[in-house]
């Protein structure tokens, strides 16, 4: 993973880094406040030795008081010294349990005893540490060996008494506020990264390309009206969503297809956008001044004549079967260069209607006669329409819905078409956010000039308005807009034949 990746993560998942974050910080606060403060005071006591008087021996105490500074030490949290603090103080304690709030510790190379007490009361806590302090100088002297004169070689005096604390030493709330930051910061981190790895679904072009193998040749933009105005590039041709169309337009010209100009277009499963793409992609051609040939072979569950306002009663099917000539169901729309078959009554065998000869003729011809040929296909993975009708055009463009798609749905699509030898001339990023951390059209160059001449399409229409949009949109008679091709017995071109015949003679 990346730097940019890192960010993306971070700034898709901060809420949760937040939350998390501020859970921790009030975790530590509540442990805090609840806790009942604790107060330390300490006592320093000095071991010397009584015996000697030249330096040789006063050298001598020295060392074996040092040597037996740690046994002293030990002896701090004894009964033999703690049980007369109990007893002097009236404390409602055993040895045992006041052992527990009694540290005493000696510096190295040193002849000092610290005792620290603590307490959740201060005075008491001084208390409790000057007492053992004088317990523990009484209780050594007894302890220790007498010298020849009969006293204890040893002497413990106190040299620092203990005083009340004026703030608790526990519990420290700057510290626990600061680590409960810390732990719920990493836990937000972690978390995000977890539910990043753990995520299955498509969300950036690196990703699909990783997986198809096949560069992105477009993304478009996320329209929460689309269901109202699916031919966005016909309805609201200014729209970012729109200038995705146009952009895609662009760089579909650029892919090198040997000469070929036919595609199909499909996706991994439903409702990825396919159709639309499909329609508003031809709608886009046309409006470049290409002439466009646009087939619904979807023989399942076709689309395009709905979404178009035609009539789909016949068409594909009629034409593969000899029902019908082209001439006859390809019909023009909207006054452009757009000419439109519809998949005509569903059949009950249409991956071999898509596999015939007759749909390989029908294509090579219409590549003929056209400027590019788009094929409305089902998706990849419910049935083989789609691979299978690949097989026989210049390749096909898979629709990749962002954040719905899975890995596995894309590579399962993409191997679909790898396995009867398809080519996959790329992919189109559909339902691609405007905003937020998977907001990537600058990547594709779409960011810039979408302010520039936008005009937002008003929500509501009136009823007349909505049925002159349809009246331009329906399909307008052959008359009136240039003829669409006319194949005679599936193949056969009228019309270019008789351009050959005049150039022979």
């Amino acid at each position: 993973m990346e730097l940019s990746d890192y960010i993306r993560i971070l700034r898709k998942n901060w809420l949760v880094i937040v939350v998390l974050t501020l859970l921790g910080l009030g975790a530590a606060a509540g442990y805090s406040l609840t806790r009942t403060p604790i107060y330390e005071s300490a006592s320093t006591v000095f071991v010397s030795t009584q015996s000697g008087n030249t330096a040789q021996e006063l050298q001598q105490g020295s060392s074996f008081a040092q040597a037996r500074i740690n046994t002293y030490v030990g002896l701090t949290t004894t009964p033999v010294v703690l049980n007369p603090v109990i007893a002097d103080l009236g404390l409602a304690r055993t040895a045992e349990d006041l052992a527990k709030d009694v540290k005493a510790s000696a510096a190295l190379n040193s002849t000092l005893i610290t005792i620290t007490v603590s307490d959740p009361d201060a005075v008491q806590a001084a208390k409790i540490a000057n007492a053992i302090a004088a317990s523990l100088a009484s209780a050594v002297p007894q302890l220790e060996p007498e010298s020849n004169s009969g006293a204890s070689a040893i002497r413990l005096s106190r040299v620092s008494d203990a005083q009340p604390a004026l703030k608790p030493s526990s519990p420290n709330v700057p510290l626990n506020l600061a680590l409960g930051v810390l732990v719920g910061l990493a836990l937000g981190i972690g978390v995000a990264v977890l539910r990043t790895t753990l995520d299955n679904r498509v969300r950036t072009p690196r990703e699909a390309e990783q997986i198809t193998g096949s560069p992105g040749i477009g993304a478009i933009a996320y329209d929460t009206k689309a269901k109202e105005r699916p031919l966005i590039v016909h309805a609201d041709p200014l729209s970012p969503r729109a200038e995705s169309f146009r952009a895609l337009r662009t760089n579909l010209q650029f892919l090198d297809m040997g000469g070929r100009s036919s595609f199909v277009i499909t996706s991994s499963i439903p409702s990825e956008g396919k159709s639309t793409t499909t329609i508003n992609l031809a709608i886009a051609l046309a409006d470049a001044g290409k002439r466009v040939a646009l087939l619904d072979t979807d023989l399942r569950k076709p689309k395009v004549a709905e979404y178009l306002g035609m009539e789909g009663g016949a068409g594909l099917t009629d034409v593969l079967i000899g029902r019908a000539k082209v001439g006859e169901v390809m019909l023009p729309w909207g006054g452009r260069s757009l000419y439109v078959l519809p998949a005509g009554k569903i059949p009950p065998n249409p991956s071999e209607l898509l596999g015939s000869r007759q749909m390989n003729t029908l294509l090579e011809m219409l590549e003929k006669d056209f400027d590019v040929v788009l094929c409305d296909a089902p998706p990849l993975l419910p049935v083989t329409d789609a691979a299978i009708l690949a097989r026989v055009t210049s390749g096909a463009l898979l629709i990749i819905s962002a954040g719905r798609t899975t890995k596995h749905q894309l590579q399962g699509a993409t191997e679909a078409l790898n396995t009867v030898g398809a080519k996959l001339a790329g992919f189109v990023m559909s339902m691609v956010p405007t905003r937020g951390p998977d907001s990537y059209y600058s990547a594709y160059g779409y960011g810039y000039g979408y302010g520039y001449g936008y005009r937002e399409t008003p929500a509501k229409t009136s009823k007349a308005e909505r049925k002159g949009a349809k009246r331009r949109g329906r399909t307008t008679p052959l008359a009136s807009v240039p003829a669409a091709p006319t194949l005679d017995e599936l193949g056969f071109d009228s019309r270019r034949d008789a351009r050959e015949a005049d150039r022979e003679s």
